[in-house]
C-alpha cells in the first residue's frame, strides 16, 4: 500500500469540503481565540488523522461563515469567505480567521440558524470518487428562530433563506426530501453548541448530526476538538 495522496483504497480520490460557522459575538470573546486556533490547526490535524487511518485527502477545501446578530447590528451580522483550497490557499484562510473579532450580539440568541442555512447553500464539490461535506458550527448561545421579522428587516439579510426550522430541515434533507440541498451520503453536521433549543432539537431530529454541548464563557476543550477531528476522519 503506497503513501501517495489519492493512492489509498484502490486509487479512490477523496474530496473533503468543510464549512466552519463561527459565532463572533461579544460573548464569545473568552473562547473565540481558542476556536480560531482550532480552526487554524484543522487542516494539519485532519491530514495527520487521515494518515493514521491509511487514507489521504485528494482535495481539501475550507470555508468560514462568521455570524453575529442581524437584529442587533446588520452591517457585520455575517462575514463569509469563499472556499479556500488547501494547502495552496492556506494563507488566505488563516488571514480570514485571524481577522475575526468578538463584538456585538445584542440579546442572548444570535443568528446561528442563518449561518447554518447559508452553509447548506455552499458550492459543494460534486466530483472525485468519494466526497465528504462537513459543516462545523461553534457557538455558546441559542439562536433566533428563522423568519424573525427584526432579523429579516436588516438590509444585509440574505435573500432566499427558509422562514422556519421545518423548511431548513427539508433543505438539509431527511428521508426522501425533494428540497435537499446537500448530497445525503456525503453530508455531516457537527455542532459545538448549548444543549438547548434549537441546537438540541437539530441534533435529535437531523440525520448525520452530532452535538458537543458548550457552555457560555467556557473554552473549547482539547478533548472535544480531538473528537470533532475524529468524527470527520471516521466518516470518510
Amino acid at each position: 500500500m503506497t503513501d501517495h495522496i489519492g493512492q489509498y483504497r484502490g486509487n479512490l480520490r477523496y474530496a473533503v469540503d468543510i464549512v466552519m460557522c463561527i459565532d463572533a459575538t461579544g460573548s464569545m470573546g473568552p473562547v473565540l481565540e481558542e476556536v480560531k486556533s482550532s480552526a487554524l490547526s484543522f487542516p494539519g490535524r485532519l491530514k495527520e488523522e487521515m494518515a493514521q487511518k491509511r487514507k489521504a485527502i485528494s482535495q481539501l477545501r475550507l470555508k468560514v461563515i462568521a455570524f453575529r446578530d442581524f437584529a442587533d447590528f446588520a452591517d457585520d451580522a455575517l462575514e463569509e469567505s469563499e472556499f479556500f483550497t488547501m494547502p495552496g490557499e492556506l494563507d488566505k484562510f488563516e488571514s480570514f480567521v485571524r481577522g475575526l473579532t468578538p463584538e456585538g450580539g445584542g440579546d442572548v440568541p444570535e443568528s446561528g440558524l442563518e449561518a447554518l442555512a447559508l452553509a447548506l447553500r455552499a458550492p459543494w464539490e460534486r466530483g472525485l470518487d468519494r466526497r465528504r461535506h462537513v459543516i462545523v458550527l461553534f457557538t455558546d448561545a441559542p439562536a433566533h428562530p428563522l423568519g424573525d421579522p427584526k432579523a429579516r428587516a436588516a438590509h444585509t439579510y440574505p435573500a432566499g433563506l427558509p422562514l422556519d426550522g421545518d423548511t431548513l430541515l427539508e433543505e438539509w434533507g431527511y428521508a426522501r426530501s425533494r428540497q435537499a440541498l446537500m448530497e445525503n451520503s456525503a453530508k455531516r453536521l457537527v455542532l459545538f453548541a448549548p444543549d438547548e433549543t434549537p441546537w438540541k432539537n437539530i441534533a435529535d431530529e437531523w440525520n448525520m448530526t452530532i452535538l458537543f454541548p458548550s457552555v457560555a464563557g467556557q473554552g473549547l476543550e482539547e478533548v472535544e476538538m480531538s473528537e470533532i477531528i475524529n468524527t470527520i476522519a471516521h466518516s470518510i
